[in-house]
């Protein structure tokens, strides 16, 4: 059985910084391209990063570049985003997904195949 279990979130003042992480089980951990997404309250859910299962090739949504930084760790089956500089927008439930085994990595929530629960970050203002 598969699992995605977020760890990290809370709340943080803007400006601020905040790792959120993803542990995964059940699977081949380093055949999975993972992603991150998020849902504001009220908003439909986005794209936020991916990372592909070799873990060189990554991509952020325009809102979050520069800003984000997605990153795993095969040996330890982890997918990390670290956040600078949150802003208020940036408050959301965060959820982890993985797609595969072994596909191109995609941007599309859709396409992916297993979900974590999902994580709160909140951000003040």
């Amino acid at each position: 059985q598969v699992q995605l279990v977020e760890s990290g979130g809370g709340l943080v003042q803007a400006g601020g910084s905040l790792r959120v992480s993803c542990a995964a089980s059940g699977l081949t951990f380093s055949m999975y391209t993972m992603g991150w997404f998020r849902q504001a309250p009220g908003k439909e859910r986005e794209f936020v990063a991916a990372i592909s299962w070799s873990g060189v090739v990554t991509y952020y949504a325009d809102s979050v570049k520069g800003r984000f930084t997605i990153s795993r760790d095969n040996a330890k089956n982890m997918v990390h985003l670290q956040m600078n500089s949150l802003r208020p927008d940036d408050t959301a439930a965060y959820y982890c997904a993985a797609d595969g085994p072994l596909r191109t990595i995609t941007l599309r929530g859709e396409e992916y195949d297993y979900w974590g629960q999902g994580i709160r970050v909140t951000v003040s203002s």
